[in-house]
């Protein structure tokens, strides 16, 4: 065999010297997926933070290994890709340390247990899902980031539905239901400002189409936490008293302590760093540990202790027990070696072109206005998967779409609301994206338990495509006509 046939052989295993082939590209990713549904069925869902790190560093050593053997990688690309990755996920590493230390403080504080006796004492377990769906959803419009309300009141709402007897898959939908729907609709929603500025469409323009897919998801999302709560079998409210009062003799329960959550929604809504606004919490609840549950003999050198490694405190009660019991920083770590993980993978994929041209493979043969919709959908998707962080999806999926729109005279703003629909609201349901491990981590259920009970979640990438079936409120910009 000559040189010239090893190299018109090699090129076609592998692609070009600058583009891997689709083959190619598909099998790390196909390595990732399969993987890691192998320890969900041999081990199940919990396992998934356990072996995911080294399924995505054994993914991303593949995709390296192919790309030097087929001489499609150069150290500038994978240079671009470390650092686009990076840009993205490092970030949220020093987010996933202070929401540990503000889940601790703010138990410590009281400031969960004094939410959490509150509204055993008002709430009706009827309607707790669609209440708890709600206020996340109304806080999250509010301060536009769904971490930081899942963090705060959703921990709290974790412990009024688990004393309440309700399961905690259900629990973690509802919040993350409303939590997400309010990041998605409001103009102080980071992912909203990308998902408008990629696609090239005003904010408000963005918010408004947004109705259109959001609203009636979320409708019918609300609609059956209703009828899960009246008909799912939960405890009787009597049977919480035991707990509501080891909850009273172990922590001083005032409305004082609120002025804690009340000081970081303020923050949240002058539109502080997220991060400055995780880190004074943390500060203010460890404040109050000392000035609201003196009785609990928390001294500075404990407190800090509490910070690293968890709090755990006798309070008469097994359930309890488990309930205010935090894991601190050291609890965390798991989960910042899993984003780290991630952000490997998605360095090499993005670095050796692989990504581009699977990104390629979507969108080569797209005419029609509902196939065009439904392959950004699921290019979200895939993005969501591959790169593990819905920021750099966001980018991909609007880049690599804006011409294909454009081609077709569909408006920018159906390719904006398309990609918040498909990513901003999934990246939770997807166990080794930064969402859903943080969000399975601060609510103590695990991505996949939860996956089904997210309605809202799971029902706005579908509605996208039947709105855009439907073409309501879908207009062409040129006059060739668009067919659905």
């Amino acid at each position: 065999m000559n040189k010239h046939s090893f190299s018109v052989r090699r090129s076609e295993i592998f692609g070009r010297r600058d583009l891997p082939s689709l083959w190619v590209s598909l099998i790390p990713l196909s390595v990732l997926l399969f993987s890691l549904l192998g320890v969900i069925i041999a081990k199940g869902a919990d396992s998934v933070s356990s072996f995911g790190p080294w399924i995505l560093l054994i993914s991303a050593a593949i995709a390296m290994g192919l790309a030097w053997v087929g001489g499609i990688a150069s150290r500038r690309g994978l240079k671009v890709g470390f650092v686009r990755s990076a840009m993205q996920i490092l970030p949220a590493i020093p987010i996933l340390i202070c929401i540990a230390m503000v889940a601790t403080t703010w138990m410590l504080s009281g400031v969960v247990p004094t939410l959490i006796a509150y509204g055993l004492e008002i709430l009706s377990p009827k309607l707790f899902l669609v209440i708890a769906c709600s206020v996340c959803a109304v806080i999250s419009v509010m301060t536009g980031s769904s971490w930081t309300t899942i963090a705060t009141i959703g921990v709290a709402f974790m412990g009024i539905g688990e004393v309440m007897g309700f399961s905690d898959p259900w629990i973690a939908g509802a919040i993350i239901s409303g939590a997400y729907f309010g990041d998605k609709v409001s103009p102080l929603s980071d992912t909203t400002v990308v998902a408008s500025s990629t696609a090239g469409v005003d904010l408000f323009e963005h918010i408004r189409y947004l109705t259109y897919t959001t609203v009636p998801a979320m409708g019918i999302a609300l609609i059956v936490f209703f009828c899960v709560g009246y008909w799912l079998p939960v405890g009787d409210m009597a049977d919480s008293a035991p707990i509501l009062s080891a909850l009273r003799s172990t922590f001083v329960v005032s409305p004082w302590t609120l002025v804690i959550p009340l000081a970081t929604l303020v923050m949240i809504v002058m539109r502080i760093p997220t991060l400055i606004v995780l880190g004074v919490a943390a500060l203010l609840g460890g404040v109050g540990i000392f000035v609201f549950q003196p009785h609990l003999g928390i001294g500075v050198v404990d407190a800090a202790v509490s910070l690293w490694s968890g709090s755990a405190l006798p309070t008469g009660s097994a359930e309890l027990d488990r309930l205010v019991e935090t894991g601190g920083i050291l609890g965390m770590l798991p989960t910042v070696f899993l984003v780290l993980s991630a952000m490997v993978f998605g360095s090499v994929t993005i670095g050796t072109g692989m990504l581009a041209k699977l990104t390629d493979a979507f969108t080569s043969r797209l005419r029609k206005r509902t196939s065009i919709v439904g392959a950004t959908v699921a290019s979200g998707l895939a993005m969501n998967c591959a790169t593990a962080d819905q920021y750099l999806a966001l980018i991909i999926t609007g880049n690599m779409y804006r011409s294909l729109y454009r081609r077709n005279g569909l408006e920018p703003r159906l390719l904006s609301r398309s990609m918040e629909d498909s990513i901003s609201v999934t990246s939770v349901l997807i166990p080794w994206n930064s969402c859903g491990l943080t969000q399975s981590t601060v609510l103590g259920v695990s991505t996949l338990a939860y996956f089904p009970c997210c309605i809202f979640n799971i029902l706005t990438p579908l509605m996208s495509i039947v709105v855009a079936r439907l073409g309501f409120r879908i207009v062409t910009c040129v006059r060739r006509p668009v067919t659905a």
